[in-house]
Formats: structure tokens, C-alpha cells, sequence
């Protein structure tokens, strides 16, 4: 039997498991959060970024596609004003102003880039 007490002793001599450190608890949680940063927000900031700089520099005769999905092309840029005209047939002439958050994508003609660079398509 004097084995067995000394097994008790030995386990009652151990120290308890320590909890972890709050630290390490909530390293997984900034963990996520920096992942979201960079996975999400900052693509995100970057493509608004982008689509305000297309948007601020358009020009008379870009070719653009609104939200709604009509074609035109840009007729009359205000820079005072949110306010956009652009024409959206040919042989009547039809016009529609319209503000600058309504263009989804200013169009990029492939014929001059083609033509730009060299290439025939």
C-alpha cells in the first residue's frame, strides 16, 4: 500500500492547470479581424477609390453604361455639378442627364487600344 499513497502524493503535489492568458484568448479573434481587413475592406476602399477617380475624370465623348443598363455617350460634363448628359441614339439625338453616381463603367474601345498598341483584332 505505500506505493499507492505515494501516488496520491504525487498527484496532490502537482500544480492545476493555469488557465490561458486573456492575451492568447483573443489573438484568434484580432487574428479574423486583420484577415477581414485585408481580405475584404481594403479591396473594397481601393475599387470605390478607383471607380470616383474614373467617374471624376470623364470627359465629352466617353462611352459609358449606366446602372439601369442603356449605352450612351457623354455629351455635356458638368464640374460644378453632379450633372451628366449623354446621348443614347444616334438618329434622334435623344439625351438624358443624368448624375455621375448613376454610370456603373465608362467603355474602353478595344478597335484604339488595339490600334495603340500595335495589334490587330
Amino acid at each position: 500500500m505505500p506505493n499507492l499513497d505515494m501516488a496520491r502524493w504525487v498527484l496532490l503535489a502537482q500544480e492545476p492547470p493555469s488557465a490561458p492568458s486573456p492575451i492568447f484568448m483573443f489573438l484568434p479573434l484580432v487574428a479574423i479581424g486583420l484577415l477581414f481587413f485585408f481580405m475584404v475592406l481594403r479591396p473594397q476602399r481601393r475599387e470605390q477609390a478607383d471607380r470616383l477617380a474614373t467617374l471624376a475624370n470623364l470627359k465629352k465623348n466617353d462611352h459609358v453604361l449606366l446602372n439601369c443598363g442603356i449605352f450612351g455617350v457623354v455629351t455635356n460634363v458638368r464640374p460644378d455639378s453632379e450633372e451628366v448628359t449623354i446621348r443614347v441614339d444616334e438618329s434622334s439625338n435623344t439625351k438624358l442627364r443624368i448624375t455621375r453616381g448613376s454610370i456603373a463603367r465608362v467603355i474602353v474601345d478595344d478597335s484604339s487600344a488595339s490600334v495603340e498598341t500595335g495589334t490587330t483584332s
